[in-house]
């Protein structure tokens, strides 16, 4: 007797490619990657304006350049008059294991703001060696070769 073998990783199955698809298109509404923004803000018009909503400590340690400081606890109060609600949103926090730029997000959409998450957040900023403004001026670390291709602006994904 034959025993079939099932992949742990397809102990659930893959959903219909319908539903891959409108799953997919809508977590990227949600959200654009660090090389994305990066490659944006390069540009002479980005289309959005970048949010750190880290705190004052988080912020003067580093933050990446042109960014607008407003914390997620502000943004109630503050973002009317610091937002264009015409201009995009994308919010940015540490990185994966924080949930800060989640919660900017949310509270900037509550506002009627067009917003994304920026995934990865100034962790992955700085793995793949895009600069950071801190006290002294702007920065810029080697790319992490497990996070960026070594030798290339972008991952060409």
């Amino acid at each position: 007797m034959t025993t079939h073998h099932i992949s742990p990783a397809l102990r659930v199955p893959p959903a219909p490619p319908a539903e891959a698809a409108a799953f997919f298109a809508a977590r990227l509404s949600f959200q654009a990657d660090v090389s994305d923004v990066h490659a944006a803000l390069e540009s002479d018009d980005p289309g959005f304006v970048l949010v750190d909503s880290r705190g004052e400590e988080a912020w003067a340690q580093a933050h990446v350049p042109g960014a607008l400081h407003l914390p997620t606890a502000a943004i109630p109060e503050r973002a009317a008059s610091l937002l264009d609600p015409a201009v995009p949103v994308i919010t940015y926090c540490w990185g994966p294991g924080c949930d800060g730029a989640t919660r900017a997000a949310l509270a900037a959409a509550r506002l009627g703001f067009h917003v994304k998450e920026m995934i990865g957040g100034i962790e992955y900023w700085i793995r793949e060696g895009f600069p950071v403004e801190e006290a002294n001026g702007v920065a810029r670390r080697a790319a992490d070769p497990l996070t960026a291709p070594v030798g290339a602006v972008h991952c060409a994904c």
